[in-house]
């Protein structure tokens, strides 16, 4: 925490105002448009939520199929399936672990030729690594598929001086309790079009008919914010700088002290156009470079310290739920996933605890 949030949650005890929506539901969004300089943004209850109704609002339903990138989280996916719509899953691409713009065009093309134009497209910003956003743009806007960009992990990030969030028809943020900030749970959704986020309002709070009773012409959804999460949301932002900071002095730690580490590569920005908030720090171990030390030989000797670390996402097409999903790639997000872990990044790690971190590490390597 920051310290202003509990100025902001009690002024909601103050007020009586504890329900869903009031001042600092208005406030949080305000902060969060001025920040990814997005025109509207609608704060929700999570970034499923705002996934799930950005969807909604472009029409996907039943046999639709939605482009969406297979190296993530499988909240990125589910509100595809929840419309009955079938995800088809792209490769990452090696510079920044993100979907590939060449397999993206190559699925695209393919599921044309089939019949069965894309509806959307759901690139994602990988521990915080801005995906490249103008190859894919460019592939979106030829073949006028509109994109709805998974910047879940990316808050703070930017590339080109744009922030992530801001690149698409629809931007997803999450605060669930391990983002860069946090709102205990909670997501936001982003767009420069004032009638989708008035719309999505619409149907996060029930889709209620403008009525003196309880009027419903369309079904709806209670996936808005709370007042008090929301005033957490506003002390966070107010520190938001400060934690990406923290997050990229961490990863420079890391990059100092495992320099000379032979095949073990780090999850970098491929150049200076790229900024990336390194929510996480990743790496990719080459067990062939690095004496025969694999990814998981890491991890169990961390986790023999009382250090948690984690494998890298496993890929949606090898998870059980989606493998008969179309897939596009070359296998790039597989050796990502075999070879790559991620390190304890979190803002709030001391001195002692990088200390045990960096005995553990030097003893094994």
């Amino acid at each position: 925490m920051g310290g202003n949030e509990m100025s902001y949650v009690q002024e909601a005890y103050d007020t009586n105002w504890v329900a869903p929506l009031g001042p600092n539901v208005n406030e949080f969004e305000k902060a969060l448009e001025v920040y990814t300089n997005s025109d509207h943004a609608s704060a929700l209850n999570s970034g499923t939520s705002a996934i799930h109704l950005a969807l909604i609002l472009l029409g996907v339903g039943p046999g639709d199929e939605v482009i969406a990138q297979s190296f993530t989280f499988s909240a990125t996916i589910n509100p595809i399936c929840y419309l009955g719509a079938v995800p088809v899953l792209i490769d990452s691409e090696v510079d920044t672990w993100n979907m590939c713009p060449e397999a993206l065009k190559r699925a695209i093309e393919d599921r044309i030729r089939k019949g069965k134009k894309p509806k959307a497209i759901l690139p994602v910003h990988l521990y915080g690594m801005p995906a490249k956003m103008q190859e894919i743009r460019e592939v979106a806007n030829f073949y006028s598929i509109p994109i709805v960009e998974d910047a879940a992990e990316a808050l703070g990030s930017s590339l080109n001086g744009k922030k992530m969030g801001a690149w698409g028809e629809f931007g997803v943020l999450s605060f669930n309790g391990n983002k860069i900030i946090t709102t205990s749970g909670g997501g936001a959704l982003l767009s420069n079009d004032k009638k989708m986020i008035e719309k999505s309002r619409f149907l996060a709070t029930q889709a209620r008919d403008e009525a003196p009773h309880y009027q419903h012409s369309t079904i709806g959804y209670n996936y808005r914010m709370s007042n008090i999460v929301a005033g957490i949301g506003r002390g966070q932002m107010e520190v938001l700088t400060e934690r990406v900071n923290r997050r990229r002095e961490i990863n420079s730690w890391y990059k100092k002290m495992l320099k000379d580490i032979p095949g073990l590569v780090f999850h970098s920005e491929p150049n200076s156009d790229y900024y990336s908030n390194f929510w996480l720090t990743a790496i990719l171990i080459d067990p062939l470079k690095a004496k025969g030390i694999t990814r998981e030989m890491v991890r169990l000797s961390l986790e023999k310290e009382h250090i948690e670390s984690r494998p890298l996402w496993k890929p949606m097409h090898l998870q059980p739920i989606f493998e008969d999903c179309p897939f596009y790639g070359t296998g790039v997000s597989e050796r990502l996933f075999e070879e790559g872990l991620c390190l304890p990044s979190g803002s709030n790690l001391s001195e002692n605890e990088m200390q045990r971190i960096s005995i553990s590490l030097k003893k094994l390597f």
